[in-house]
């Protein structure tokens, strides 16, 4: 501080008590008009949603703990159709898909949770959740009033509820479960299905209704949900949203706190300001259940993103961050928000609010009872300016968008303009694969290499004529596809005069395509998340006789979203031609003889796991060249003294620690996992796309050469108006996803064996480990802010606070800022900092370092 002045800022210690508590849970829930109805008494309830799948078993119990310390009664989860049963009739709930564990410990947490079995799901995953076999189903049409799907539809929710029964895990049985939800926002998209859109949807609720849960049905975004179905709202704001029925409850089943990232798309996030805001006005105007979609949102590991072009992350902008950390402010702000409509919660249930306007973009909401309970909502929806409102004899003073809560109709206790919490920054901790020695050879001679073969090499290609959309031949077993042709140029073909003027063009529903001549790459193409159709005209040089044409064409993740998205098709459809751009000629090839390929050889012999014996190493490392299959694992080496380079072999014997010839010297590298508990993420910088796994675990495609636009971002986002996905976007011109997450469970802690599909060319030396760590912290607070919300108390005497507001800072670790604490606070008043402008509202603004 300047102007001489000495501050003695007091550190306050903030004791953290854990408390054990054994939880019951209903035995009945049932819903009126306001709320539900948990074992006789209304409820208002805040959710947040978790994919099971996005996550691991050793991160669930964490992730739902932080959920409960953030103010969350309940968690949302999907059902994923085509994780559970990739085969008809072949089930699998082991590993991630293990959703009654799941539940259980939501249940050990204390939690509710609303099972959304759907069973289409959209959610940005891979054809919408259904699994691809239902394509093949013979007379079948998805999401309508269709006999064979129906059946399918029908057998597979029955095998979720009957599960879940098995378990006792409805709450009608003692269980966690108060909610189930069936089909997912059909009526964003039922008018294209005509007339049996509305049987189906009939349908849907009776055979719902027909499994005998004890719990009550959602339907969201559904207008027309037979009762007893809820029908409730998705989007950004939903105050606005009325059920179909005054004897059903206000719900809001998706908030979304973010949006997705697409690859090739800048990343959006989601002002805390604005979703606190949201919240609240929900709550003010009769809502009394509202869901955070994500509260936390995880990874997409394997290839089960949707979209297409949906990226591996699906951090959300979530108050609960990709990796497991608390994302601050939002999860601070949201937790005090939670405390504040917790406080009004006995007066919104007993009543309907009773709203008025005392001017122009004003508006209060007040839940006044008979017995005297009284609690108020102040909002100005304005978006330029602050205004003041006069209410009950007092006034307030509201900043433009944003909502004051009044759990007592007098004291403030939250604005949702106003941040409390602490602000955390991390960043990521680069931490090398290579190990400590001198030679950059060495580390090279850590990784052993296979070259996938250009075009066909597997038995079971076939041969047909013309050319085949692609998920109807690859079943969604593999990414890639190979069309392949040879066809005779004779020595008198106007190409061959042309030489290097010819051009082969390739037009494709998508999602990529690498063209190979000869059996070199002569181009590649790609679409992206708002168009997915490629077009490739790729210069090529053509020669006398046999010319061979390979073809791969890839996908990157299929359609989940939209009216009959199931019938979307990828792949080359053509026209595949030939152009002499100095004669005009053209040569259609699509009709001719295709010889085509599912999958990839490396595929087929399972390198990804890494065990395979096809594995070389030698001096000669290829890097930046397409189709390379790497492995960096484990290994012992031998360094020749005398000759100063490395001998590069595998000893047979990998237990050995010793090594005795004469002049040769054993070292053993090691690809160990980063010290620490911090999560984990491998900055894949320097390669191009293709897919990844650790310990045979796949985590995910990465792609970290696809940028983003240069325009479209802004250096801050104002918070107040309409918040829309393209609104506040950050990282433009950058590639959309370069570090992807490992989850700490998938690594040991020596002797990993990464494997890396590399499809465009890339150098995997450059990769490297990186730690996400919380090393610094900020927080800013004024005069004008609330005490925080658990110091609130009624004054019943004024309706105002006396008091300044409170910094409060929370490292992960004990650090010597705060004399060995975690935490520490910082009164922010004039006892603690004197009153240097008199007459003017003070702010303090604190950063702190955590070491």
């Amino acid at each position: 501080m300047r102007g001489g002045t000495e501050f003695v800022i007091v550190l306050v210690v903030l004791m953290m008590i854990s408390v054990t508590t054994t939880t019951t849970f209903a035995a009945n829930v049932s819903y009126d008009h306001r709320a539900l109805v948990i074992d006789g008494k209304r409820r208002v309830l805040i959710s947040g949603s978790i994919h099971y799948p996005r996550s691991t078993p050793e991160m669930w119990p964490d992730l739902i703990q932080k959920s409960k310390d953030g103010g969350l009664d309940v968690i949302e989860t999907y059902v994923f159709w085509n994780l559970h049963e990739p085969v008809q009739n072949q089930y699998d709930f082991e590993g991630r898909k293990d959703l009654v564990k799941f539940v259980k410990l939501v249940a050990e947490a204390g939690l509710y949770l609303h099972l959304r079995i759907g069973p289409y799901v959209c959610a940005e995953w891979n054809y919408g959740g259904f699994p691809l076999w239902l394509h093949f189903i013979p007379g079948i049409e998805l999401r309508t009033d269709n006999e064979p799907f129906k059946a399918e539809m029908k057998r597979f929710t029955a095998k979720i509820v009957d599960l879940m029964k098995q378990e006792k895990l409805y709450a009608s049985q003692g269980g966690p479960i108060i909610l189930s939800q069936i089909e997912n926002e059909y009526g964003n998209i039922d008018s294209a299905y005509g007339p049996a859109a509305k049987t189906y949807i009939r349908w849907a609720a009776s055979m719902a209704n027909s499994l005998d849960t004890g719990v009550p049905w959602v339907m969201c975004q559904q207008a027309d949900a037979p009762d007893p179905m809820i029908n409730t709202c998705n989007g950004f704001y939903c105050d606005q949203f009325t059920p179909n029925s005054n004897k059903k409850p206000k719900m809001w089943t998706e908030n979304w706190s973010g949006w997705f990232l697409p690859f090739g798309g800048a990343v959006p996030y989601r002002p805390v300001e604005d979703l606190a805001f949201s919240v609240a006005r929900f709550y003010q105007r009769g809502g009394t259940f509202q869901n955070y979609y994500m509260y936390h949102g995880g990874t997409n590991f394997e290839r089960t993103t949707g979209g297409p072009f949906i990226a591996t992350t699906y951090d959300y902008d979530a108050p609960i961050d990709e990796y497991g950390l608390l994302r601050q402010p939002k999860w601070g702000h949201l937790k005090d928000l939670h405390k504040a409509v917790k406080l009004c919660e006995e007066a919104m249930v007993a009543t309907d609010p009773t709203i008025t306007s005392p001017g122009p973009n004003l508006e209060v909401s007040v839940y006044k009872t008979g017995s005297g309970l009284c609690s108020a909502f102040l909002a100005n929806v304005g978006t330029q300016s602050d205004a003041t409102v006069n209410f009950g004899g007092s006034s307030y003073n509201l900043p433009a968008w944003s909502v004051s809560i009044l759990p007592d109709c007098k004291s403030v206790a939250f604005n949702t303009a106003k941040i409390n919490s602490m602000a955390t920054i991390p960043r990521f901790i680069s931490q090398s694969l290579k190990v400590d020695v001198s030679s950059s050879e060495a580390f090279k001679s850590d990784w052993s290499w296979v070259s996938e073969p250009v075009g066909i090499s597997n038995n079971n290609a076939f041969t047909k004529p013309g050319l085949l959309e692609q998920i109807n031949t690859t079943a969604d077993n593999s990414d890639y596809m190979w069309y392949s042709l040879s066809t005779e140029i004779k020595g008198d073909e106007p190409f061959l005069q042309d030489g290097s003027q010819t051009v082969l063009h390739v037009d494709s529903l998508g999602h990529v395509l690498h063209a190979f001549v000869n059996g070199k790459l002569a181009g590649s193409e790609k679409g992206n998340s708002g168009n997915a159709k490629v077009s490739l005209n790729a210069p090529i040089t053509l020669v006398p006789g046999t010319n061979k044409f390979d073809l791969l064409s890839l996908t990157v993740g299929l359609q989940n979203y939209g009216a009959f998205f199931d019938k979307t098709g990828a792949g080359i459809t053509g026209p595949v031609q030939l152009k002499g751009l100095k004669n005009g000629t053209t040569v259609d090839l699509s009709s001719k003889q295709w010889t085509y390929q599912v999958g990839l050889k490396g595929e087929g012999l399972h390198l990804y796991t890494g065990d395979s014996s096809v594995w070389m190493s030698k001096p000669t490392f290829p890097t930046k060249q397409p189709l390379i299959w790497y492995k960096f694992q484990r290994r012992l080496q031998v360094w020749d003294i005398e000759n100063r380079k490395w001998d590069l072999r595998y000893l047979e014997d990998q237990s050995s620690d010793t090594y005795t010839e004469k002049g040769k010297l054993l070292i053993q590298t090691n690809f160990d996992a980063p010290a620490g508990d911090s999560p984990v993420a491998i900055d894949f910088t320097g390669m191009g796309k293709g897919e990844a796994w650790i310990n045979g675990q796949s985590i995910g495609r990465y792609w970290p050469t696809y940028a983003s636009s240069n325009s479209g971002c802004t250096n801050s986002c104002n918070y107040r108006g309409s918040y829309s996905s393209n609104k506040c976007l950050k990282n433009c011109g950058k590639p959309s996803q370069v570090l992807y997450h490992v989850p700490r469970s998938w690594l040991k802690s020596s002797g990993n064996t990464i494997v890396l599909f590399e499809e465009m060319g890339g150098d995997p030396t450059q990769i490297s480990f990186a730690t996400r760590e919380i090393t610094s912290l900020c927080s800013h607070v004024s005069e004008s802010h609330p005490l925080p919300v658990e110091m609130w108390t009624s004054d019943q005497k004024t309706g105002t606070k006396h008091g300044g507001a409170l910094v409060s800072l929370e490292c992960p670790l004990p650090n010597q800022a705060c004399i060995g604490s975690k935490s520490c606070s910082i009164g922010v008043s004039r006892d603690t900092f004197g009153d240097l402008c008199v007459g003017v509202t003070k702010s303090l603004a604190v950063e702190a370092s955590c070491t």
